[in-house]
């Protein structure tokens, strides 16, 4: 049974030269960050993920996390304890920095660009999906708390949660709320030393409670006695599992409590609670900035989670590629294809066997590169000194964090689907391992928004309110590539040119649709925005492959004689051929397929 190896190989070629990892180490604040400093930063991650995280995956989802009513392992009541070696694991990742990595580095954190931090967080989910939840809440939580908090909440939590010694979660929703916040009911009541008391109960709490951390900040939202009604009366609370006493240290339980944890598919050893505020008496909070504006902070969570689980796409490919490539070369079954009378041959002989491999190399590597890309973007619209860079890279950031969300983990739902099937019987036995990447990989889809709501706030926010404009930048700067393939020689440059620019139009087209209908008829227009978002992803994949391929064959006419190269070019090559062929099949279920959506009453369903 494999276990993971990370793709350094590929992680620096799309750095280094899709990414323009040179480019952001240039940025105000990133001078440090030089590809020296990079390699060795992503060599540890790659030991760490490979030798430390890896190995707990399995029998981290075999044995799963625990809620007990008499007392987690800290002794400290109700609560969760976690599968054998994860607490030492946390330790362990704490202690080497890794919670550090992108954080500010006035409360203890590395400051290194989002771009390094995307590649890292990629191996953390590659090599244990569960353990790597954490990590990514508590980031997110220190940065709304960064942006939004009053000195006061910054001096008495981030240093803490920076260097891991305390952890995060975001508390959204409730049971009867779902993904609609406007009817969450958890309330707040002022206190007179300026504190609030929290009372309600929250679900689907990602690591609400476990025994690795001495603490877990909890952001909560809730509403005061004032608030109007919908989202615009949301506030958002800190609200610690221990309070702290003002010295630092921690102080009493606060009131707030892990009542139960879920039975889920996948993701077995991370903990999702439900949590209950205010049972006893009340959950001290304390507010976050003003009242009123807690949506508004909590999305600072919400779009570092959205581009964080994005890559949980990228990293269920890779993860799901490896084993399922690692079987096909080891499992002999049957002659190879058109021979008559020869011997029994590795699996991986056989044509469709290997269309599908390349299916699921092909989706990994341009996942990877389209989520590296806009981290990039990312730091550039962050640090850039130019105002109109900013907000130029800001604009694609913002169009293409629903597609880095929506569009992959639909991919890594997809390919970790066919490792099973490059598997076959065996992929259905649990033992095998690939089962668990199906089942892993399937919450990604659906938390922080799903699909639907992602494409929902693409074509609405993201499109239409801007008349599609930063879309049209975009489209203009693939046509300005297709020329560059339009001019490149040989069978596969012709391939990948063909379907490259009969992608970009297709996504044009559809694009005016969207814009155009939107205004006009926005439930038609939502109708092919789940289609819309997958045909931008593929459009983008295979525009991130082309460069790739136009690189690498660079380096090849320069007498660069790796493999590598060569490989990329022809992995280009079947994204083309297999994966963005699609585009024009999608396209036409867009602009034509609202009809079939909205023909029929409810009741005919």
């Amino acid at each position: 049974m494999s276990e993971y190896v990370a793709p350094l190989r590929d992680i620096q070629f799309v750095l280094k030269e899709l990414a323009g990892l040179d480019q952001v180490a240039q940025l105000p604040g990133y001078e440090d960050a030089t590809v020296d400093l990079v390699d060795a930063v992503l060599d540890e991650a790659a030991k760490f993920a490979e030798g430390v995280l890896s190995p707990l995956n399995i029998p981290g989802d075999r044995e799963g996390a625990k809620w007990s009513a008499n007392g987690s392992a800290n002794g400290d009541g109700p609560g969760v304890t976690m599968p054998a070696g994860f607490k030492e694991a946390y330790a362990l990742f704490a202690e080497s920095g890794w919670t550090a990595l992108q954080s500010d580095p006035e409360w203890g954190g590395q400051g290194l660009p989002k771009l390094v931090g995307a590649a890292v967080t990629e191996m953390w989910k590659s090599a244990n999906h569960a353990f790597s939840l954490c990590p990514l809440l508590t980031g997110g939580a220190a940065e709304a708390l960064s942006l939004c908090g009053s000195d006061t909440l910054k001096k008495t939590f981030l240093e803490k949660m920076t260097s891991g010694v305390w952890t995060g979660t975001m508390n959204l929703t409730e049971p009867q709320a779902g993904s609609d916040l406007s009817a969450i009911r958890s309330r707040a009541e002022p206190q007179a030393d300026g504190s609030f008391r929290i009372f309600g109960q929250k679900i689907f709490i990602t690591y609400g409670d476990h025994d690795m951390a001495e603490n877990i900040v909890h952001l909560v939202l809730a509403r005061t006695p004032t608030a109007p009604e919908g989202v615009k009366g949301i506030s958002m609370f800190v609200v610690p599992k221990f309070l702290v006493n003002a010295d630092g240290s921690l102080g009493a339980r606060n009131d707030a409590w892990c009542v139960s944890i879920e039975h889920k598919l996948g993701i077995h050893a991370s903990p999702t609670a439900v949590m209950a505020f205010g049972d006893h008496g009340g959950a001290v909070g304390y507010l976050v900035g003003e009242e009123n504006r807690g949506l508004e902070y909590m999305f600072i969570m919400m779009n570092a989670a959205r581009f964080g689980v994005g890559l949980e796409g990228v990293a269920a490919c890779e993860r799901a590629y490896q084993r399922a490539r690692d079987y096909a070369r080891d499992r002999i079954q049957c002659v190879e294809t058109g021979v008559r009378g020869g011997p029994r041959v590795p699996i991986i002989r056989h044509p469709d066997v290997r269309r599908m491999l390349m299916s699921m190399r092909a989706h990994a590597e341009a996942t990877r590169a389209l989520a590296y890309v806009v981290g990039a973007a990312h730091d550039v619209a962050t640090r850039h000194p130019d105002t109109a860079t900013r907000r130029r890279n800001q604009a694609f950031v913002d169009l293409m964090i629903p597609v880095v969300k929506g569009w992959s983990t639909e991919v890594g739902i997809q390919v970790a689907s066919t490792g099973i099937q490059v598997h076959g019987g065996m992929g259905f036995i649990e033992e095998t391992g690939a089962a668990q990447y199906l089942r892993d990989a399937r919450i990604s889809a659906i938390y922080e928004g799903t699909t639907g709501i992602q494409a929902n706030d693409l074509i609405g926010r993201k499109m239409a309110r801007e008349g599609g404009a930063t879309l049209n930048a975009l489209i203009e700067e693939m046509r300005a590539l297709d020329a560059d393939l339009g001019q490149a020689s040989g069978e596969h440059f012709a391939a990948i040119h063909r379907r490259f620019a009969a992608g970009v139009e297709a996504l044009a087209e559809a694009g005016r649709w969207i814009v155009d209908t939107y205004g006009v008829d926005v439930r038609a227009a939502s109708a092919g925005a789940t289609p819309f978002l997958m045909l931008l992803g593929i459009v983008a994949g295979g525009w991130q492959m082309a460069r790739a391929a136009l690189i690498a064959q660079a380096k090849i006419d320069a007498g660069d004689t790796d493999p590598f190269y060569q490989d990329k070019i022809v992995t280009a090559r079947f994204f083309a051929d297999h994966i963005l062929s699609q585009a024009d099949g999608l396209a036409d279920c867009i602009t034509f397929g609202a009809p079939g959506v909205m023909a029929l009453d409810e009741d005919r369903f």
